[in-house]
């Protein structure tokens, strides 16, 4: 199924990317941490998280950092390009435990939100800067970042 492709001149400043919502399991971080090469016991062992003042294990920040490359990915369309993508890792997310091998238990669902800031033309590129960030299911904003594209134009 073709995705919708964005035009450079279908974006307004002030507009907001459509939200992607996300979820993180326990399962699926140990799945990160092994594609990643990111094996911090802080992301999948309990008492070294206790140990270390965290409570639990947590979300990977290069999982959240990916989801917001999800995000600008699937608003852009096929040709569009993420030019540059930047976040900070401000606060903690913990994943849902496993009920069963492929279920998790019900709990938090991330949300990947953004908006446009800038729209301007440089050189023979049309670009696009966003504000992107992570909210927990609290409405907190856990990592924030930035986003630039570079979109097709309707006139060719």
């Amino acid at each position: 199924m073709a995705k919708k492709q964005l035009y450079f001149e279908d974006v307004q400043e002030g507009m907001e990317i459509p939200t992607l919502p996300k979820i993180a399991t326990s399962k699926m971080l140990v799945q990160w941490a092994g594609a990643s090469g990111d094996f911090n016991p802080l992301h999948y062992e309990d008492d070294f998280a206790k140990a270390n003042m965290v409570n639990a294990p947590i979300v990977h920040g290069a999982l959240k950092r990916a989801w917001l490359g999800h995000l600008m990915t699937d608003w852009i369309g096929e040709e569009g390009v993420l030019k540059k993508l930047s976040c900070q890792y401000r606060g903690m997310d913990w994943p849902r435990k496993m009920k069963t091998f492929d279920e998790p238990h019900d709990g938090e669902t991330w949300h990947c939100k953004g908006k446009v800031i800038k729209k301007y033309t440089q050189g023979d590129e049309n670009l696009v800067d966003c504000q992107i960030w992570v909210e927990n299911g609290k409405g907190e904003t856990t990592t924030p970042g930035a986003a630039t594209v570079a979109l097709p134009s309707k006139k060719k």
